[in-house]
């Protein structure tokens, strides 16, 4: 089985084929460190931590980095809001992210570089650039020369001469040409900035990516991916930095995630809808936010609300349910050889069912479906009278693996540990015993009172929360 994703640079799904056999060299754009992360920044967060865990799981070597713009306009004005320096503002909420999509599930790159740490990078990169002739210095600004570079356009499938300007690019008079975009901002008075050959100022926002793909990836890279909103002018105006300067490839495969709506909306700090993963992991499983985002293919508009977050919860909880049964049913299964063959094949076909969902461009939300399968068929397994343990380890596994490839946890966030709701279960099970049905009722009450749900089995009595 081989590995097949959409190419946003052909429009088409290809066989994954990496520069380098059994390696794979990918770079995801990092958001900008001015605030917690709202929803759409955990998006690409989760599902390119997923890609990556996939990757790992197919046996690739995968070098991993995602960058941190740690200087910009948002950055200089909530400094100067909060009356703080724009490194300290930077670091706190570096340190939220990792905290945020640590909660969600994300596992850190290999390299989390910021624009700060690579100021000499991102001047050696300009100065090529000017050198070949594809950027020039105008009144302390350096600007690219976009109509220069042929292939520009061919990410977002555009002529220059459709082409408007697009986010982040400041129109004025410097420019030689409407559609030149930034590389060097000359410093206005009071702003953070460092000396270049055009004088103190700081890096433009497409530059970043590109220096530091190539110093920490190489040249040409493997998959570079990132929100679908970063295609234009960002991703293409990265293809022509870096393509220009080297004479080759920037990426062989760009991936991008859809969009985000609130409601049916377009989430927007204007329209009030706009929604931070910090509120939300305060009152929710991280964790199901994680799985609902799966949910939906990845280069699928995915829509959240409440009401659909807490269906995630509800599914996730069925399938959690579902794993602590087997191991709870583990403990009084025998080593019986009947049936047994059926069942592990059963196992099998699921895994493979699974493998062929995740080749197919990384379509999570048919492997969830396997997921849900494999629970569907160890319920009805343990609806036999006799169980084997042999099969029962087969089910475990093969929940632990899918969890694992999918960066989801088999327990929830709460851990369900507490001696005293033990206590109070003995005490019941005691109090049944002795025929106070009363007490026991009583008991059974105060548990359910803080959300513990007792379901008795013939196994004993387990309890999970609500």
């Amino acid at each position: 089985m081989t590995i097949r994703l959409y190419n946003t640079l052909t429009r088409q799904k290809e066989e994954f084929k990496p520069l380098e056999e059994g390696k794979v060299k990918m770079y995801v754009c990092g958001p900008t460190v001015y605030n917690y992360i709202h929803i759409g920044n955990a998006r690409p967060a989760i599902v390119f931590d997923t890609v990556r865990r996939y990757l790992e799981y197919r046996d690739y070597d995968v070098k991993f980095v995602s960058n941190f713009t740690d200087v910009d306009d948002k950055l200089i004005k909530a400094a100067n809001e909060l009356g703080e320096e724009v490194p300290t503002i930077a670091k706190r909420f570096i340190d939220a992210y990792f905290e945020d999509t640590g909660a969600l599930g994300c596992q850190k790159a290999d390299i989390h570089p910021t624009v700060t740490d690579n100021i000499d990078t991102i001047i050696e990169f300009i100065s090529a650039l000017v050198d070949k002739g594809f950027a020039y210095e105008s009144q302390g600004d350096v600007y690219y020369r976009t109509r220069k570079f042929d292939g520009y356009g061919k990410l977002s499938h555009q002529s220059v001469d459709e082409l408007k300007v697009g986010a982040r690019i400041d129109v004025g008079d410097k420019k030689e040409d409407e559609l030149d975009f930034v590389l060097w901002k000359s410093a206005k008075e009071g702003e953070i900035s460092w000396e270049s050959p055009w004088g103190h100022g700081r890096p433009g926002w497409h530059i970043e990516c590109s220096a530091m793909a190539k110093r920490y990836l190489g040249d040409t890279i493997d998959i570079h991916a990132g929100g679908q909103d970063l295609t234009f002018p960002h991703h293409e105006n990265e293809i022509a930095q870096s393509e220009a300067l080297t004479g080759k490839p920037f990426a062989k495969y760009w991936l991008h995630n859809g969009y985000i709506n609130i409601d049916n909306e377009k989430m927007s700090k204007s329209l009030g809808n706009f929604v931070l993963v910090h509120d939300i992991i305060k009152e929710h499983d991280p964790q199901v936010l994680r799985f609902f985002m799966l949910s939906v293919h990845y280069r699928h508009p995915i829509n959240y609300n409440l009401e659909l977050l807490e269906n995630a919860k509800t599914a996730l909880d069925r399938i959690r349910t579902s794993y602590d049964n087997l191991k709870h049913r583990k403990e009084t299964s025998a080593n019986l050889a009947d049936h047994d063959q059926e069942w592990f094949s059963k196992v099998s076909a699921l895994k493979d069912q699974f493998i062929e969902a995740m080749d197919d461009d990384f379509n999570t939300a048919n492997g969830i479906s396997s997921l849900f399968e494999l629970s569907r068929q160890a319920n009805y397994y343990l609806m036999e009278k006799n169980t084997s343990t042999a099969v029962i380890d087969s089910f475990l596994a093969q929940f632990e693996e899918f969890f694992g490839v999918l960066g989801l946890s088999l327990a929830a966030s709460e851990e369900l540990v507490d001696e005293e709701i033990d206590e109070l279960i003995e005490k019941r099970l005691q109090a049944r015993k002795d025929r106070d049905f009363q007490l026991a009722d009583e008991i059974r009450d105060t548990l359910k009172a803080r959300n513990i749900i007792l379901e008795d089995t013939p196994q004993g009595t387990r309890w999970k929360r609500g």
